[in-house]
C-alpha cells in the first residue's frame, strides 16, 4: 500500500481544482485521496470542486468511491462537483457504472470552470 498520493490542489476564485497526478486510481491510493478530500473540503468550506482526471489511465471502483465521497460531502452544503478530462477508459467506467447521471463530466477543466461559474 502506498503511503502518499500525488496531486495538485489549486483554487480559481471560489472553485477548487483537485488534479490527481497518478496513473492508477485504485485501492492503493483511494483511501489516501479520501483522506485528503475530506480534510480540505471540510476545512476550507469548499462548495465547488473540479476533479481533474487527465493524468489517470486506470480507475477502479475504489477510485470512483473516493469521487463519490467528495460528492456526498459537497451535497451536505449544497455544493457542486465536476469530473474533468477523464481519459477514454476512465470515462467508459464512469458511464458503465452510470455515475455520469449524478456526477457531471466535462471534456476539459476550462469547461468545468465555466459550468461552475454559472451556479
Amino acid at each position: 500500500m502506498k503511503e502518499t498520493v500525488n496531486f495538485e490542489l489549486r483554487k480559481e476564485n471560489d472553485i477548487a481544482i483537485f488534479k490527481l497526478l497518478e496513473k492508477d486510481f485504485d485501492a492503493q491510493i483511494a483511501g489516501l485521496v479520501k483522506g485528503e478530500l475530506t480534510v480540505f473540503l471540510t476545512a476550507d468550506e469548499i462548495k465547488k470542486l473540479i476533479f481533474d482526471l487527465s493524468e489517470v489511465e486506470y480507475c477502479d471502483s475504489s477510485g470512483l468511491s473516493a469521487i463519490l465521497l467528495a460528492f456526498r460531502i459537497l451535497q451536505t452544503r449544497e455544493g457542486h462537483i465536476r469530473i474533468a478530462s477523464p481519459t477514454k477508459s476512465v470515462k467508459a467506467l464512469i458511464e458503465i457504472s452510470q455515475l455520469d447521471r449524478v456526477l457531471p463530466v466535462t471534456n476539459t477543466v476550462k469547461e468545468a470552470i465555466n459550468e461552475l461559474k454559472e451556479l
